[in-house]
């Protein structure tokens, strides 16, 4: 899509700057745009069809691919949100913002949080994807997972009530989280972390809090467990097994020795300590492996390593497409996007995966590269209770802030524009129940493109392409 008609006047502040600055920076904001603007929403009068927002990322993916992608997205308007990062930057686009800037997510929804393993092997709870990451407007953010969070309410039949304290609790939380921030002191920020067990007391329900407390529960699936289910052996060597359209081999000539130098140049992109961890592992194969919903269509790669004694290791690398927000916030600082997303995400984690790394393949595509599995889980919002889903939102509203104010040393300046007041929880209570009511309205115009045929969507119930 084309870039914004109009240039963002950003407020960055020098790095070490007084925390007097930084109040002083978020109170003119108020003058400039007062919290209760925030809960305003109208389509702009040039928004583009929203299908053809998505389809203009298309030209970057697999084309054989795309039929799944739209196929996920066709299946609740909730799954339409989560693959709609690209018209909710577009839209967000539109909304003036106060110019304080910070590391985003930039694809910031309930799903988009969850459990994973620190390098000593704590459990914590963290924003967990990072294809969008860009510095931008903290309020893009703020905004998508208050849009999320009604969207999910929606999608589990909610009352209108539940739906607006859902929100409320969890922009009421980023506000007094970040407000903690402000007055903390840097390194304090940094270290700061959330322990998934702190996660499973604040929700209710016994299913959802077993996924995260009950210690008779199976830990989470590290590489070694997820190594038997998708491997086997033939002629004493083992390989990846096709279950395709979701994981297969492409009939290419050229694929093993694109692999083999991806991951030469991701070798390259470590330090000298996780080269020599890398360099106990040898490849085996590889293989395609469709995942997600937004990032469907993508390159994305999973990739079987083995040390002595079959001792595995599996690694997945993602196509790193430019972020949706770029057209807005300007460009990546960063040649590569696959070190764009590494860089952000290291800036917005408490802690990241042992193998974080990105690659420039010879092919011109770049690449982040992580394990597939470390211990990885997330919720499941589809068995929330009203309850559930406000303290989830809560949780989630909680980290975002602590995001936020350890990447980019402005949760003084937020703080101050948000002030102790709930001005803007409520104005964003509004905002997010008129874009639920948009995101419907975009959802609609998918069912009725497949319906007529101008696109193609791969359901579970229609038949795979072999």
């Amino acid at each position: 899509m084309p870039a914004s008609d109009q240039a963002i006047a950003w407020l960055d502040l020098p790095a070490g700057a007084p925390r007097a600055a930084g109040l002083a920076a978020g109170k003119a904001a108020r003058t400039r745009l007062p919290r209760s603007a925030h809960g305003k929403w109208s389509p702009d009068p040039e928004r583009p069809n929203p299908l053809d927002i998505l389809r203009s990322g298309d030209a970057h993916r697999v084309p054989e691919l795309l039929p799944i992608r739209y196929g996920r997205m066709l299946e609740s308007p909730f799954a339409f949100f989560r693959g709609a990062a690209a018209i909710m930057a577009y839209d967000l686009s539109k909304i003036p913002v106060t110019g304080i800037r910070t590391q985003i997510c930039g694809d910031c929804h309930l799903l988009n949080f969850g459990a994973f393993a620190t390098p000593e092997r704590n459990l914590v709870f963290d924003v967990n994807d990072f294809d969008e990451t860009l510095p931008g407007a903290w309020e893009w953010d703020v905004k998508r997972l208050a849009a999320s969070v009604v969207v999910a309410a929606r999608h589990l039949n909610l009352r209108v009530k539940e739906r607006r304290d859902a929100v409320l609790r969890c922009v009421g939380a980023y506000r007094n989280q970040i407000s903690l921030y402000a007055d903390s002191r840097v390194l304090d920020i940094w270290y700061a972390r959330f322990d998934a067990q702190q996660l499973g007391a604040l929700v209710r329900s016994a299913q959802a809090r077993r996924q995260y407390t009950d210690p008779s529960a199976p830990r989470p699936a590290t590489s070694g467990h997820a190594f038997p289910h998708f491997t086997q052996t033939v002629d004493g060597r083992r390989h990846i097994v096709d279950e395709p359209p979701l994981i297969f081999h492409p009939q290419d000539d050229a694929f093993g020795a694109t692999v083999i130098d991806m991951v030469a140049q991701y070798r390259a992109s470590m330090s000298d300590d996780r080269k020599a961890l890398l360099d106990r592992f040898h490849l085996v194969d590889a293989a395609f492996h469709v995942v997600g919903v937004g990032s469907v269509g993508t390159r994305c790669l999973v990739a079987l390593f083995v040390a002595e004694d079959d001792d595995p290791l599996v690694l997945q690398a993602k196509q790193a497409l430019p972020s949706v927000f770029e057209p807005y916030a300007g460009a990546s600082a960063y040649k590569c996007q696959g070190e764009r997303v590494v860089v952000g995400q290291h800036l917005m984690q408490a802690a990241s995966d042992l193998f974080l790394g990105w690659a420039e393949a010879e092919d011109g595509n770049d690449f982040y590269v992580r394990q597939l599995r470390d211990m990885k889980t997330s919720a499941s919002v589809d068995r929330m209770t009203g309850e559930d889903l406000a303290q989830y939102a809560q949780f989630c509203g909680r980290t975002l802030a602590r995001g936020h104010a350890k990447a980019g040393g402005v949760a003084g300046a937020i703080s101050a524009y948000l002030g102790r007041g709930e001005a803007f929880d409520l104005a964003l209570a509004a905002f997010a129940t008129e874009y639920a009511e948009q995101n419907e309205r975009d959802y609609a115009c998918l069912v009725e493109a497949v319906k007529a045929g101008t696109i193609e969507a791969q359901t579970p119930s229609t038949p795979g392409r072999g």
